[in-house]
């Protein structure tokens, strides 16, 4: 089955998708608040030629980010770029809102989107060097609801859908890594994308809702024969909460958000901080930005259904803290969130070489040779296999409001941009013209 080769379509389905990822539930929750304890992080900036990078061939990235402001195809930026742990380049450019025309600064608020399921993936990577879970279980071992789902193979001479039993159970490895056999019912037109529309998957109240629903629906391939973008992440935040006994934004808060310092980072932004979030921008017709109030929703309360795929918001900074720590191997400061090994296992590929045969993704991102999807994350493991610059192993994923995110650790990159704008067919390609632009500027890379 081939999906989703035009980003255009991707990304058009991937709006409508992320309108109900946040509903606000009934209950307003404070951010857990960073403690003192906190790793301290450097955010101040060296010389580019002190870490092999070239000051003047990164003003190619300065020009490039400039240009799309000046254009107003993007209303604000913030981005940071760090080697070795030190902080390259941390800029700003535009403005919060075009309205007001205030400046964006450092501390402002975005929409992570589906920046948030790498988050999700350290979430079950904590639970699983507790030992809660091994890759080769069965999903059903955690959710009994999914015991006897059924795989879709086509439609009979009748009209009806044919279900037949699974060769084997989805097991865990496959749900990270999208390979399971679940779906989102937005991006596709099958008869099991139908069933997740009219069942409302997306806009269940809570996870168990969620989960109750995806029971009765069977799933669209046979596990491990196919890749689809999915509910899958939502589907972890449901397993998160089930293993820890805490709901999935407290997880968060207390295992990862707080330890790392992420101070802005949550599922919704409080009253105090509304003056920080930035305002969500989408193309008209007519190629001009106009404000997006509808997707993703208000974020002024604790959601009720917390999307571990997409629920997200964090500053720069919050998602800096956070890639930095998987750059360093599951540690900032004195904050070990996770293993070096476990962070391996998450950012190794996981998807069959028979899937990477460029038939398959999502948005900009084709699993191809050499291009292929670990846990919760992109993974490039042959980069001139898949044509790109990146160094060995690098890790990554973005969201639909524009944000971009990725970990290089072959060559110690770190690099977080932040945008506002809702990815349509006229969005500018920021997350690979910006990687060519600093890979250009890395003129000693042994340095």
């Amino acid at each position: 089955m081939q999906l989703f080769r035009s980003a255009f379509v991707a990304r058009l389905a991937l709006a409508a998708l992320t309108l109900i990822f946040v509903a606000p539930g009934a209950t307003a929750q404070k951010h857990g608040a960073a403690q003192s304890t906190a790793p301290r992080v450097d955010l101040s900036v060296v010389k580019p030629e002190s870490v092999g990078f070239s000051s003047e061939r990164l003003e190619n990235l300065h020009a490039l980010l400039q240009q799309v402001v000046d254009q107003k195809q993007i209303p604000g930026i913030v981005t940071i770029l760090a080697r070795h742990g030190k902080v390259v380049d941390y800029r700003t450019y535009g403005v919060r809102d075009f309205a007001s025309g205030t400046p964006i600064q450092r501390d402002a608020i975005f929409r992570d989107f589906s920046m948030t399921k790498p988050v999700t993936g350290v979430a079950m990577m904590i639970l699983y060097e507790q030992g809660k879970w091994l890759p080769s279980d069965p999903i059903a071992k955690f959710i009994p609801e999914f015991a006897h789902l059924k795989v879709y193979k086509g439609v009979g001479a009748d009209g009806k859908m044919i279900l037949v039993d699974p060769d084997h159970p989805p097991t865990m490895r496959e749900l990270m890594s999208h390979t399971a056999g679940f779906t989102y019912g937005v991006f596709g037109n099958t008869p099991v994308d139908a069933m997740y529309r009219d069942a409302k998957v997306l806009q269940s109240k809570n996870l168990q809702e969620m989960v109750d629903k995806l029971a009765k629906i069977p799933l669209l391939y046979q596990p491990g024969q196919g890749w689809t973008y999915s509910v899958s992440m939502d589907i972890e935040g449901y397993i998160v909460e089930k293993l820890s006994g805490q709901s999935l934004p407290d997880f968060m808060r207390d295992h990862i958000f707080t330890p790392l310092g992420m101070r802005d980072a949550g599922f919704y932004v409080p009253a105090d901080k509304r003056s920080r979030f930035v305002t969500l921008y989408r193309a008209t017709p007519d190629g001009k930005l106009a404000v997006d109030d509808v997707t993703g929703g208000r974020y002024d309360a604790q959601p009720g259904m917390p999307s571990g795929g997409g629920g997200m918001v964090s500053t720069a900074e919050d998602y800096y803290r956070f890639a930095q720590m998987l750059e360093n191997g599951g540690q900032l400061g004195s904050a070990r969130i996770l293993a070096p090994s476990t962070v391996r296992l998450m950012a190794s590929n996981h998807v069959p070489a028979a899937l990477l045969n460029g038939n398959y993704g999502i948005g900009l991102q084709t699993l191809r040779p050499g291009f292929g999807y670990g846990y919760n994350c992109a993974v490039v493991f042959d980069p001139p296999e898949a044509n790109l610059s990146d160094g060995k192993g690098t890790f990554f994923w973005d969201g639909l409001a524009g944000t971009w995110f990725w970990v290089d650790p072959t060559n110690d990159i770190v690099f977080v941009g932040m945008i506002q704008r809702v990815l349509g067919p006229t969005s500018p390609n920021l997350e690979y013209q910006s990687r060519a632009a600093i890979y250009g500027a890395l003129v000693d890379p042994a340095k």
